[in-house]
């Protein structure tokens, strides 16, 4: 999923190689397949890598500290080599970034990860993934999109995946903590809004720029909402800070650094086509890593959903229009 505005073919580079650009977006991908099993284990006080067992951190540290940790690297490193001058936004630019950090990037964070902690990897991503459609149906709310039959056939497709992924639809009926759901759900209009907001804002300007300041936007709210003496009394330990500073780098840093790569070689229909797999990861490793096994109705509802946002995000005949989606700060 796409942090640009919509291009076409003719304005990638010359030297562009597609095979390139898909295994940067599945590097990117995978990373953030590998943050979500991370955050459900960290969750859950579960085993880690290399034999540590940290004690449970809440959602809402984990989301403020990534974000934070994030800002602290990114800022410098842009800095010094665009300089300090050049990280400058108009007044009324800043305004949506401030609400894109806090609607979009904080809210999005919190619900998803505290999803995961209440459902599973599967489920939390999953729903969330559903954000194009919310986004398809606001664009045909205000008429700057048609109702075609694809897209009807997406919406109708990612609602009957998504009924059987969390139970309601199938053997046994809904099994899920709902309020871990609802949480999924509210990620996916964060995501929703976050891809709205963005788009008019990417056109103009540079997406490293406004990724800095959505972060700026979202420590800043995030340190009212939390503010360093609870951080503080919540004691947590060295390896857990070690822990956090680790998570913030593979699941926003390194990840946007192999996405941004791969947009350089491939258009961005293929490569939101290409970020369907971050979902497919997230639930493979989480499968293999902390044994969440997914009944045989669960896997058909993931298929559907799947199917139904590379369709909705696919160029329509009639209109002719790219997608305009952006990829989630997870």
């Amino acid at each position: 999923m796409d942090l640009t505005p919509n291009v076409s073919t003719s304005c990638l580079p010359n030297g562009a190689h597609p095979v390139r650009g898909y295994i940067y977006i599945a590097s990117a991908t995978f990373l953030w397949g590998v943050a979500a099993t991370l955050g459900r284990a960290v969750f859950t006080g579960r085993l880690l890598p290399f034999g540590v067992v940290l004690r449970p951190i809440d959602p809402l540290i984990l989301s403020q500290s990534r974000t934070t940790f994030s800002l602290l690297v990114l800022l410098p490193i842009l800095g010094a080599g665009r300089g300090w001058r050049n990280l400058k936004l108009p007044t009324a630019d800043l305004g949506k970034c401030f609400l894109l950090g806090v609607l979009g990037v904080a809210a999005s964070n919190y619900f998803y990860y505290f999803a995961i902690q209440k459902t599973n990897v599967a489920t939390a991503i999953i729903l969330q993934y559903t954000a194009p459609v919310w986004v398809l149906l606001y664009m045909i709310a205000r008429g700057f999109q048609k109702p075609t039959l694809q897209r009807i056939a997406a919406v109708g497709l990612v609602v009957a995946g998504s009924a059987l992924v969390i139970g309601v639809i199938g053997a046994g009926g809904f099994r899920l903590n709902p309020i871990g759901v609802i949480a999924a759900l509210l990620a996916a209009f964060s995501f929703a809004f976050y891809n709205i907001g963005g788009h008019g804002i990417l056109a103009r300007c540079d997406r490293w720029k406004v990724l800095l300041w959505t972060l700026l936007a979202a420590s800043f709210f995030w340190i009212v909402v939390n503010p360093p003496w609870q951080i503080s009394a919540a004691h947590y330990s060295g390896g857990q800070w070690v822990f956090l500073l680790f998570f913030s780098l593979i699941s926003v840093l390194a990840p946007f650094s192999f996405y941004f790569a791969g947009l350089q070689h491939l258009e961005p229909t293929r490569a939101v086509v290409a970020s369907c797999l971050e979902p497919v990861f997230s639930i493979i490793i989480a499968a293999i890593v902390l044994g969440e096994v997914l009944r045989p109705i669960q896997t058909l509802g993931i298929m559907i959903v799947l199917a139904a946002i590379i369709l909705v995000q696919m160029p329509d005949r009639a209109t002719r229009q790219e997608p305009t989606v952006i990829e989630p700060i997870e």
